[in-house]
């Protein structure tokens, strides 16, 4: 009985040890599954988030709306952006924020109006660090994307401006140069010496290249922190023109050596003057009173809208131009194929701003008509199924959100602009019921202050004293006195700081205007019948008063602005 007991014992006790590593090895397995099971999961759901997209960010300088063939222009070649816009979002009613390079590009850059980020060409003033750290190049940096910047810069960044040299450390790839870039490029800046082109449009090409193409032509003077654009990070391309600005059209040569197109394109052609074009012989009535714009006091760059021939001349330098960034813009897009980025890089195009073309007798920039502040701008992402058009009121302050947006990447409480993507991904959502324009650049040159706000149909502009010192007379005791011209017209003291403060917050501190305008956009694109007296306007006057009251609010924000004060005395730029 006793052994049948412990055999009985003992074999209970082996299916125990049986049962006991029988439930070891079902909790390995389950916690091997497990594992297995959220590796897959984990897999998967990487696999279904989108890779995040490439951007490239083009920017010409001076391009008013009307200048392609797919914004009403029938004589100017751009098939490619034409193309280009017929695939995207093209925003027929985007403006600028301020129609004058530096504070239009920093505008640009930071997202913000000029009356809250405060640098321009009279504010002795640049972009502080604190500033720059929430631009969005150096975000979409911090966020993992290879950053290239080429072209044009032409906004002071650091406590010593251009010459801090912080700017050109925010970026991987630098191939750029401050203020002007010009026709030839390397008569006047050492960085494209080693291109092979001579001109413009094809000497950045060729840093497009090297910025794409890792068996591009490596360029001497471009500052690349890597040696080649990385496989396997996004990269957003920051793409700026000088072109067609009068830096670039003025230095044009017609040499032997430049491409036939820069030589002989529309130059058998009859172009016409601009609807409203007055030369300034036949100036009877000024546009504005001479009290408040001195236009005598203009820079003479733009004295080519004078006369119907010299206007015919710049008209024909400016469409070559903007017809060989086409050719680029249609050598990027194959470049792109070719190296099977296509299908995960978006693009945008802009203008800075616009340009007067002797319409009513103006040359120059810098005030608030539609001529200088309405631009070309477009979205083309190609994920996107059909091309469409919006009349929405958009402006350039809004593509700095945008990218971040279309990135993944926050948008920091600083930036004003709105965040526009939804356009690229085929939705048409209400921006804004007001659009507001400014222009703080009131100097020795002539044009007054003055702010603009506008809906789809109407505008109202307010303008502000100017008691500004002559160009004119100051020209003449320049030349008496043998000083240069450069310290007595361009050279901006840290004193001037006081005045451009000044300049911001009298307004939306009660300044009164000295001068209104109101056009119906809607009868008078062209801007042409001043109704401000007219009778039967006044509840819409009232109602554009009240929105300028809040909308200069909203572009001052709140706090002190966040500058380096700048002195550009010591600068070469």
């Amino acid at each position: 009985m006793k052994a049948r007991y412990h055999e009985l014992s003992h074999r209970r006790e082996i299916r125990c040890n049986n049962v006991k590593r029988l439930s070891i090895d079902m909790k390995r397995i389950l916690v091997i599954l497990s594992g297995v099971l959220i590796a897959l999961i984990t897999i998967s759901g990487e696999a279904k988030q989108p890779e995040r997209p490439n951007i490239i960010f083009i920017l010409t300088d001076d391009q008013s709306y009307g200048m392609m063939g797919c914004t009403g222009n029938e004589i100017i070649q751009t098939p490619h952006l034409d193309q280009l816009a017929s695939e995207s979002v093209l925003f027929t009613n985007a403006h600028v924020s301020s129609a004058i390079c530096t504070p239009s590009r920093v505008s640009i850059l930071l997202g913000q109006f000029e009356r809250k980020h405060s640098v321009n060409f009279n504010s002795a003033t640049a972009i502080s660090e604190e500033a720059w750290a929430q631009s969005y190049p150096v975000l979409m940096r911090k966020a993992g994307y290879y950053t290239g910047y080429i072209g044009k810069n032409h906004s002071p960044i650091g406590k010593n401006g251009y010459e801090t040299g912080l700017v050109e450390r925010s970026f991987d790839y630098w191939y750029a140069s401050h203020g002007g870039v010009f026709f030839y490029p390397k008569e006047y800046r050492d960085i494209y010496m080693d291109a092979l082109a001579d001109t413009q449009v094809e000497i950045l090409e060729e840093g497009v290249d090297q910025f794409l193409d890792p068996n591009a032509r490596r360029l001497k003077g471009a500052i690349n922190f890597l040696d080649a654009r990385p496989d396997d990070r996004p990269f957003l391309l920051n793409l700026n023109f000088n072109i067609p600005h009068g830096a670039t059209t003025r230095t044009m040569r017609q040499r032997d050596t430049d491409d036939e197109m820069y030589r002989t394109l529309y130059r058998d052609q009859d172009i016409p003057l601009p609807e409203n074009y007055i030369a300034k012989a036949d100036i009877k009535t000024p546009k504005l009173p001479a009290w408040l714009h001195h236009a005598e006091d203009r820079q003479t760059g733009y004295d080519y809208v004078d006369t119907p021939e010299t206007q015919r001349e710049c008209t024909i330098r400016q469409m070559q131009c903007l017809t060989g960034v086409d050719r680029l813009v249609g050598s990027l897009r194959e470049k792109l194929r070719q190296l099977d980025l296509d299908q995960n890089t978006i693009l945008i195009y802009a203008s800075d701003h616009g340009l007067f073309m002797g319409e009513h007798g103006l040359g120059g920039k810098s005030l608030c008509y539609e001529k200088t502040t309405h631009v070309p701008m477009l979205i083309y992402n190609p994920t996107q199924k059909t091309g469409f058009r919006s009349d929405a009121l958009v402006q350039t302050i809004d593509i700095a959100p945008t990218i971040l947006s279309l990135a993944g990447v926050g948008i920091p409480e600083a930036m004003q602009g709105k965040d526009i993507a939804a356009f690229a991904n085929g939705r048409q959502p209400k921006v804004r019921d007001y659009l507001y324009t400014e222009n703080l650049w009131s100097t020795v040159f002539g044009n007054p202050r003055c702010e603009a706000v506008q809906t789809e149909e109407w505008k109202y502009i307010r303008y502000y004293k100017n008691e500004n010192l002559s160009a004119v007379q100051k020209t003449k005791l320049a030349k008496e006195f043998k000083i240069p011209l450069r310290v007595m017209l361009y050279e901006v003291h840290e004193s001037q700081f006081a005045v451009y403060r000044s300049f911001v917050e009298d307004p939306v501190s009660g300044e009164k205007p000295v001068y209104e305008e109101l056009y119906h956009l809607a009868e008078d694109p062209n801007e042409v019948h001043n109704l401000i007296n007219e009778p039967g306007h006044q509840t819409t006057l009232d109602e554009l008063r009240a929105a300028w009251k809040v909308e200069i609010k909203n572009a001052r924000g709140m706090g002190k602005p966040k500058v380096s004060i700048h002195s550009n005395m010591n600068s070469d730029i």
